[in-house]
């Protein structure tokens, strides 16, 4: 995992003996006119001003509002206020999120529909969510993108040592209603899964508007083939020639009118049922795919395929269940 506590300590020790140490390097201090207090190629001490905030900062110092987690967990022990002392790393450590002791891992999970009240193991009381997403947010784990996973996946950029993807299939209009607002009201964002043929269908079905309007305050919107048919299976009476014609009608069709409907190029795709085989995966990245997810159970480490990912539904309402399904690190002594 990441380990920043010891290197900002050492740092901000360092600066303070410094400046302690010299009434000229002390004056010089002040002299810069800035909040930055000490600039190495790895680290910045900065001084908080009155608007600082971790977004702020990452974009400023890191390029990306998004890496907001990295100055987060460089500073665990600091309130962010004005004149407190924080440490910015400025290089990335530990991509794999690899230790001695074992290794990161993601876990995807996954929803479908929500209501105040149900009983249908697909459906997620609102009250249920609300409690789940709650744990989260105050249990430090960090929702992050498909885009954000992938960069894991690809050993470019590491992750928040609790990072947690949240996927929602099929398109169902309380997706807007009400697992829109509950995620809005925590700072998170989800990847939808919807298929084509649903979308504008009907009172339950999610619009074209909406999802739009979900893309736009930062959701991730994703394939889950036109008509939700399974891709392992043939029909009665079709031939081999006919059922793979129609396996990729379903990749490619579904893909084209989600990047028509909402001006993108969509590269993520949920199997439906989670069900694929070797004709499916070849077909699914030749169709230009990057990411695809099933819904077996696991998390996800660095060198996990992309085409293949593991994902958990989220079945069961109670706590100890949906904690269980968390795990962000696997054990193994690789000493």
């Amino acid at each position: 995992m990441i380990h920043w506590k010891c290197s900002r300590i050492r740092f901000l020790l360092m600066t303070l003996c410094i400046c302690v140490g010299g009434l000229f390097f002390l004056t010089s201090c002040a002299s810069f006119g800035t909040a930055r207090v000490f600039e190495s190629e790895e680290y910045i001490v900065y001084k908080l001003q009155n608007q600082d905030t971790p977004p702020a900062l990452a974009e400023k110092f890191l390029g990306d509002r998004k890496k907001s987690w990295v100055i987060e967990d460089a500073n665990e022990d600091v309130e962010f206020k004005k004149n407190n002392m924080i440490v910015i790393p400025l290089k990335e450590k530990n991509k794999g999120g690899l230790t001695s002791h074992g290794f990161q891992v993601v876990p995807i999970l996954c929803y479908h529909r929500f209501e105040k009240d149900c009983t249908s193991s697909l459906c997620m009381p609102a009250h249920v969510f609300e409690q789940q997403m709650k744990y989260l947010h105050e249990n430090g784990y960090r929702v992050i993108s498909f885009g954000q996973l992938l960069d894991f996946l690809e050993y470019r950029h590491s992750l928040p040592q609790k990072a947690v993807i949240i996927s929602i299939d099929d398109g169902y209009r309380s997706v807007y209603d009400v697992g829109y607002p509950i995620l809005k009201k925590f700072g998170f964002r989800a990847t939808l899964f919807i298929y084509t043929d649903f979308i504008n269908s009907c009172k339950n079905a999610l619009t074209w508007k909406q999802l739009a309007a979900m893309k736009a305050d930062g959701f991730e919107i994703g394939a889950h083939t036109v008509s939700h048919s399974d891709l392992t299976r043939q029909k009665e009476g079709e031939d081999t020639q006919a059922f793979m014609a129609r396996i990729e009608r379903e990749l490619r069709v579904c893909k084209q009118i989600i990047d028509k409907k909402l001006e993108q190029e969509t590269t993520l795709l949920a199997f439906p049922y989670g069900r694929y085989n070797q004709s499916v995966l070849e077909m699914t990245a030749r169709l230009g795919y990057r990411a695809a997810v099933s819904v077996k159970r696991g998390s996800n480490p660095f060198f996990a395929d992309p085409l293949t990912l593991k994902r958990t539904q989220i079945l069961k309402r109670d706590m100890k269940t949906f904690v269980s399904v968390l795990k962000s690190f696997h054990k193994v002594s690789l000493k």
